[in-house]
């Protein structure tokens, strides 16, 4: 299966998602034709390097391709301007030119770092996403956005650079372990949340057949969020407009991140943001009474904790608005979230903006409740 991204900015950068199962045996031939290099760094960690990245280099060298794999340790705390400068580094002592790509090959923090590193080496390189876990599948590795956390906040220093290619091999998720599999479910959640309704209620109808992984079901699932994220991304490709809707859960979740000292996987993170700014959403009127229970029955059926982080009292949602006032989405030092109007749309327009400010004692009392 293949999904188009047509960005509507800049044409010459769209590029192709490509779903199935055994797609690496042909990933010699997708480089030749969508990003051609003399060599290719392979960016991976330490959690997929000996899954994926051994075989999958051997193959690409017996079809005569040049690869350095670059590997770092894995998790979230390791994606750093530090990580980025070692990267970087090791490709100029390996003298790989301008006419270098590089290939991310892992999960999110993996793309987020391997993306930053082509589009900041030599001013720019090309690259192509390799996604091996179900939430990059379905979101990270799809609309260019690349970075690195600081300890001000997430993704605070990044650039917008588009892949050339997103080879999605499902093969890959067998490997899955099952937290990570239902924190993409997170991911794949929110996506019907904030603009399918028919797609959120096949979520929460097929979690058992989701949760034990049947294959159909899957693909399904990795195919319909593909084409949410692509569509809103393709008409806004650096979140001037209505791609902040991909934000919802993102506010209070890149906090639960920060506050449990990246311990919590993203999208573990996400479903607890996406709970309370549902209750957030129907306490400013804006949402359907009812949407936050929904919401929160599907996450929860996937096995997510809903629990914010950090203590129980003042302190603990002392914590969470600390870390909510460095979000990128801040404007004139309020906090903003994007939110539901109900299940399957989000508030907001081109007119009146895309976020909302919240005030933050009633954000507060939102957190003060669980």
């Amino acid at each position: 299966m293949t999904i188009r991204v047509p960005l509507a900015q800049r044409r010459d950068d769209s590029y192709d998602i490509l779903i199935g199962r055994g797609l690496f045996a042909d990933l010699p031939a997708l480089l030749r034709r969508h990003c051609p290099a003399h060599a290719y760094a392979l960016v991976t960690d330490s959690h997929v390097e000996p899954l994926h990245a051994a075989p999958l280099t051997a193959r690409l060298r017996g079809a005569g391709l040049s690869v350095e794999v670059l590997g770092f340790p894995a998790g979230e705390r390791h994606k750093t301007r530090d990580t980025w400068a070692a990267i970087s580094d090791r490709m100029l002592a390996a003298h790989l030119g301008r006419d270098c790509a590089v290939i991310a090959l892992g999960g999110g923090v993996v793309g987020d770092v391997a993306g930053f590193v082509a589009a900041t080496y030599l001013r720019g390189v090309p690259y192509v996403q390799v996604p091996t876990t179900l939430l990059a599948m379905i979101d990270a590795s799809i609309g260019g956005k690349t970075g690195v956390d600081t300890s001000a906040g997430k993704n605070l220093i990044g650039a917008f650079h588009q892949p050339r290619l997103v080879v999605a091999d499902l093969d890959a998720l067998d490997t899955l372990p099952p937290a990570h599999v239902a924190a993409g479910m997170a991911e794949a959640v929110k996506h019907g949340a904030i603009a399918d309704a028919a797609y959120f209620a096949f979520l929460d109808a097929e979690r058992e057949p989701i949760r034990r992984r049947d294959a159909p079901t899957l693909e399904r699932v990795v195919a319909r969020s593909v084409e949410i994220k692509a569509q809103v991304v393709a008409g806004d490709e650096r979140e001037a407009g209505r791609r902040a809707v991909l934000n919802f859960g993102h506010t209070i979740g890149h906090a639960v991140e920060a506050v449990s000292r990246f311990e919590m996987l993203h999208g573990e993170a996400i479903a607890v943001g996406m709970a309370h700014e549902a209750r957030l959403a129907e306490r400013l009127g804006i949402a359907e009474p009812g949407t936050a229970a929904r919401i929160a029955g599907t996450l929860a059926g996937y096995g997510l904790s809903l629990e914010l982080p950090g203590g129980a009292g003042a302190a603990g949602t002392n914590a969470l608005l600390d870390a909510m006032r460095q979000d990128k989405k801040a404007r004139g030092g309020a906090i903003r979230f994007a939110l539901p109007t109900r299940v399957g749309a989000m508030q907001g327009g081109e007119t009146q903006g895309w976020t909302v400010a919240a005030n933050e004692a009633v954000v507060r009392e939102i957190l003060d409740a669980h």
